[in-house]
């Protein structure tokens, strides 16, 4: 089949899925006007693979058919893999402004660093092995928009697992896997196809009925989707530029007693099977794309923060002008992250092509000197963790100080053409070169960007994006850099 277009992802949706939102359940999701937005912006993604100008940058040959399919499921063999998939995740990360956390790619990634490892899953009558590589060529060819629901319900976290309410296995039967329980928070679930369900954390001895991994259609008979409400409250494209198309929509699944098919099933019980699949120990496709994601927004952010400093008279203001230099100089980070990233999972993929890159001499010497080669995904984790949460917060304030008050005094574009204000706003709200609407369209912008509750969840979004970011930090402070950083101290010292 290969790539589809936006009006198969359309058709998709309409499979009687049980959506539940703002207190009604949602029959047709495709004419829901809330989500309106986000599935003409999905299937925008899907048709831009058509477009000739662009297919050879996101597409590659399926291994099975040579149908174009997207090259976010490539696995990379060399690195000439490597530049195909950073070539199509930039396009489609930039084509989203880096607002879509859950852009299929995500999901694409996610699947094909499963297929990587799925080798320790293991085999028995129920091949969850086999399950994983089967599943993932499935995806590929048939183009799935595919969403992932990874953490449990937040009822006391000082406790384990158990008092979670989460999804655990309750039984088997000759014909598949049921459980029941809840996971969260799954991003996107309100206009995918299907739903994987997989780790986020290793499970301890004991939870082995909560270690559990598989695929569903979200239309499964006992699934039921409850989402948060809807951020697209109808407002204009004018009004709310982001709101009403990148709201991907966040939701709490709820499973009882689904039966899950045995060849959709990849983990059942294996603590260490589940481990593998926790995206810390993967091999990095994801970790690669979140990234690449993180960038583009970075990115997107600086230029909203220079054109309200423009708009405002600010841009050649020395102080303005250091506000400016320090983000783009957050993005420079961000786009040595994207760089770094790659290498670690080209060597993660490929040690003996990425040590033969090395020279003989400065191999010999690595080995006799503090040097240590970053462990597997840390640079991904650093940026994720560490770069962008911090980087989109100084983001938002520096846009706040660069628009301070006209940030907040923006009409709406009803107000611009009120017959009794269309002569009065332009003399008062004009920028210092740009017209009124123009003006108040970028204030407007820079408001939906940072502070209504679009803004405010993508804050928090990235704040949390690879989980607690205090347990994050006490994770780091593990890493095999730290006895590189003071074997170095041991070695002056023993010179002193």
């Amino acid at each position: 089949m290969g790539i589809r277009t936006g009006a198969a992802y359309r058709q998709s949706l309409a499979d009687g899925r049980a959506l539940y939102v703002n207190g009604d359940k949602v029959t047709d999701v495709t004419a829901f006007a809330p989500y309106r937005g986000i599935i003409d912006e999905m299937a925008a993604h899907y048709d831009r693979h058509h477009d000739p100008a662009l297919a050879p940058v996101l597409t590659f040959p399926s291994p099975v058919d040579g149908a174009p399919v997207s090259n976010s499921f490539l696995q990379v063999r060399d690195w000439a893999h490597m530049e195909q998939r950073l070539a199509g995740e930039r396009a489609r990360a930039e084509f989203t402004y880096g607002l879509m956390g859950r852009l299929p790619d995500f999901m694409n990634a996610f699947v094909t660093d499963m297929l990587e490892v799925s080798a320790q899953l293991g085999g028995g009558a129920h091949d969850y092995a086999g399950n994983v590589q089967r599943y993932q060529a499935w995806c590929r060819d048939n183009d799935v928009c595919l969403t992932h629901t990874l953490v449990d319900p937040q009822i006391d976290r000082s406790r384990g697992v158990e008092a979670q309410q989460s999804l655990r296995r309750v039984r088997e039967t000759d014909a598949g896997l049921v459980v029941s329980g809840a996971r969260m928070l799954s991003t996107l679930a309100p206009v995918s196809q299907e739903l994987l369900v997989g780790a986020f954390m290793p499970r301890n001895p004991g939870e082995e009925d909560y270690a559990v991994a598989f695929a569903v259609p979200l239309a499964t008979p006992g699934l039921k989707v409850v989402c948060r409400e809807p951020f697209d409250a109808g407002r204009s494209r004018f009004d709310r530029p982001l709101s009403g198309r990148f709201d991907e929509g966040d939701a709490i699944v709820i499973f009882d007693d689904v039966l899950v098919p045995w060849e959709r099933v990849f983990c059942n019980g294996d603590l260490g099977a589940y481990g593998a699949l926790v995206p810390a120990f993967l091999p990095g496709y994801l970790m690669l794309q979140a990234v690449i994601r993180g960038a583009a927004k970075l990115h997107f952010l600086t230029g909203i923060a220079i054109k309200v400093a423009a708009a405002v008279g600010r841009s050649e203001m020395p102080r303005y002008q250091e506000l400016i230099g320090e983000l783009l100089g957050f993005g420079e980070l961000a786009e040595a992250a994207i760089e770094g990233t790659a290498r670690q999972l080209f060597a993660t993929l490929n040690p003996e092509a990425a040590a033969a890159q090395v020279p003989p001499a400065t191999r010999a010497w690595q080995q006799g000197s503090n040097f240590t080669r970053p462990e597997r995904g840390a640079a991904a984790f650093a940026a994720i963790r560490f770069l962008f949460p911090m980087a989109n917060e100084r983001a938002r304030e520096i846009m706040q100080m660069m628009g301070s008050s006209g940030l907040i005094m923006t009409p709406t574009e009803a107000d611009l053409a009120h017959p009794d204000l269309a002569d009065l706003l332009p003399k008062y709200l004009r920028g210092r070169e740009l017209d009124t609407r123009e003006r108040v369209r970028i204030m407007k912008l820079a408001w939906d960007a940072m502070a209504t509750e679009f803004g405010s969840r993508q804050s928090l979004y990235e704040m949390f994006f690879a989980g607690d970011p205090v347990f994050g930090r006490v994770l780091f402070s593990q890493m095999p850099r730290r006895y590189a950083a003071e074997g170095m101290v041991e070695r002056l010292l023993a010179e002193s």
